[in-house]
């Protein structure tokens, strides 16, 4: 590996070998020397960025006292997302992907400098970071479209699921690395040092995506060609339908477009009752099962582990499907209700290890149709309606798994929400299967006859 992001240019990427068509190693697409650099810089990003989290909350609480105030500190960075990722996709498929990403890095980072200053200068109050925060969270509907994209356009379409796994290994090596490094550095050199260090990691991602080469065959970012002037005025039904970039247009094609639809309906469903195993599992292992701070900490290393081995299974995908989405998913969800009933913390260890797998596998896939099926001067838009719909399941999910805990407790919440994922997931397959419809077929003599249409997977 070059020892600078500059010696990246002269040199060329390399080429996949003989194999490197129907290559299923989940590393594919580390064969090319800009997605090894991309993969880094992102390793040292999610590094600083999860050193800054741990602190800051950490942070809230030592100037106020109060969780509610931490909670309240995360959503405001999170709400942003709830409008703007729309307008943050279409800023997207505006401008050059590369200036994009590398804009929103560098504020990110100075946005983190600011921070370790105030925290320096011991003039850090909550109103100061809120405002700080709802910053990173606007920037942030810009910089996630446009740094997931830009990623995918460095290889061929074929390894994106590879692409896709390896960043879902950069970002959970990057959290257990940032955690570990929070403490220590906040002991030897102080809070405002993990703000310096997440400021200085945006800035090395930002330095790096200059030099960033998409690989032979790479699908290269088209800018849609400019509608031809009318001759007069339009039809007010008609006007804006042109390849422009208003965020209209990728409301419309997300609506439109069944399979997206669908991949949306089986992540909302499994993110409300399911997925959030950090309250559930808490509360199981601490409460029936009998267990302690301890005995949640072994099963939150398993679901790490399960993580990473899901994703090290996902990105060796070559071309994941939505109906692969919902098999996994039902089955994880299958997996919790079996969970649920686990008679002793022996039993649940054996059964959270597959839950994470499958999990992590089934979010590769869909990350991977996600950013792969519409066109490709379509994706920012739709990857903005994304976010603005995650923020709806981040935001609501909790409270409302929280309420079904209430009133059914942890297991009931863990057999009725998996239940509910698998017994909609299967309703969905067998409404599918019996929409086939008919395709009409004229022979040259007039005939008229018809046949079913053979339907592929979504």
């Amino acid at each position: 590996m070059p020892s600078s992001p500059a010696s990246l240019s002269p040199a060329p990427e390399s080429a996949p070998g003989p194999s490197g068509s129907t290559s299923r190693s989940p590393w594919r697409s580390l064969r090319y020397r800009s997605m090894r650099w991309w993969s880094f810089a992102n390793f040292v990003s999610n590094t600083g960025t999860w050193m800054q989290l741990t602190v800051q909350n950490l942070l809230v609480l030592q100037i106020t006292g109060s969780a509610a105030a931490t909670g309240l500190s995360m959503s405001v960075q999170a709400a942003p997302a709830l409008l703007m990722s729309l307008l943050g996709g279409a800023a997207v498929d505006r401008w050059p992907r590369k200036v994009t990403a590398t804009v929103s890095q560098a504020l990110l980072g100075t946005v983190a400098f600011v921070m370790a200053l105030l925290v320096a200068l011991d003039r850090l109050d909550m109103t100061s970071l809120m405002v700080l925060a709802a910053v990173t969270g606007i920037v942030a509907t810009v910089d996630n479209p446009a740094c997931a994209l830009l990623g995918n356009d460095l290889v061929p379409p074929e390894d994106v699921p590879s692409a896709i796994g390896v960043g879902a290994l950069v970002h959970s090596s990057g959290r257990l690395l940032g955690a570990a490094l929070a403490g220590v550095t906040v002991g030897f050199l102080g809070t405002a040092a993990a703000y310096m260090a997440n400021g200085v990691s945006f800035l090395f991602v930002a330095s790096v995506i200059p030099f960033l080469r998409p690989a032979p065959g790479a699908a290269r970012p088209t800018k849609p060609a400019k509608p031809a002037k009318p001759v007069g005025r339009a039809p007010a039904g008609r006007r804006g339908t042109g390849p422009d970039m208003t965020v209209r247009e990728g409301l419309a094609f997300f609506a439109r477009r069944p399979r997206l639809v669908a991949l949306a309906a089986v992540t909302g469903i499994s993110a409300v009752f399911g997925r959030n195993y950090g309250l559930t599992l808490a509360v199981l292992v601490t409460g029936p099962l009998a267990g302690g701070a301890g005995a949640f900490g072994t099963v939150s290393t398993v679901l790490a582990v399960g993580g990473i081995l899901g994703a090290v299974l996902g990105a060796r995908l070559r071309r994941p499907s939505v109906r692969l989405v919902g098999t996994l998913a039902a089955a994880g969800a299958l997996l919790q209700v079996v969970a649920g009933l686990s008679p002793s913390m022996a039993v649940l260890l054996v059964l959270v290890l597959p839950m994470a797998v499958v999990e992590s596998v089934s979010d590769t896939a869909g990350t991977a149709v996600l950013q792969t099926d519409p066109p490709a001067h379509l994706r920012g838009r739709v990857l903005g309606v994304w976010g603005s719909i995650g923020t709806v399941w981040g935001l609501g999910g909790p409270p409302a798994l929280g309420l079904l805990m209430e009133l059914a407790g942890a297991r009931g919440a863990l057999v009725t929400g998996g239940l509910i994922i698998a017994g909609t997931i299967g309703a969905g397959f067998l409404l599918r299967g019996r929409r086939t419809p008919t395709v009409i077929l004229r022979t040259e003599e007039g005939d008229v006859t018809e046949r079913a249409e053979l339907r592929t997977a979504a």
